[in-house]
């Protein structure tokens, strides 16, 4: 039995989860780009002052789009920890 409506659902669904893929893929051309800036100018992988604004910044937008804040927040932090093990790696060359 085919169901129309979650295959449409589901499609979108999909479709969603291939943009994130894609724009966390590009997040993290950036974020190789700026550990290997830090690693040439010699500045620490970690800026727990700007992680901190980040992670202010991304549960407010949370809030607004009605996503929870706890949520986006460990979200980001698992992005944020791979980006500064990424930055670890490229500052031992």
């Amino acid at each position: 039995m085919s169901d129309e409506i979650l295959s449409g659902y589901r499609d979108s669904i999909d479709n969603i989860d291939a943009a994130l893929v894609f724009m966390l893929a590009e997040r993290f051309k950036i974020t190789k780009a700026v550990g290997a800036y830090k690693a040439m100018a010699g500045l620490p992988a970690a800026d727990p002052g700007r992680e901190a604004a980040q992670v202010a910044r991304l549960r407010a937008l949370a809030e607004t789009a009605k996503l929870d804040p706890e949520f986006s927040e460990k979200f980001l932090r698992f992005i944020i920890d791979e980006v500064i093990r990424h930055h670890q790696v490229a500052a031992k060359g």
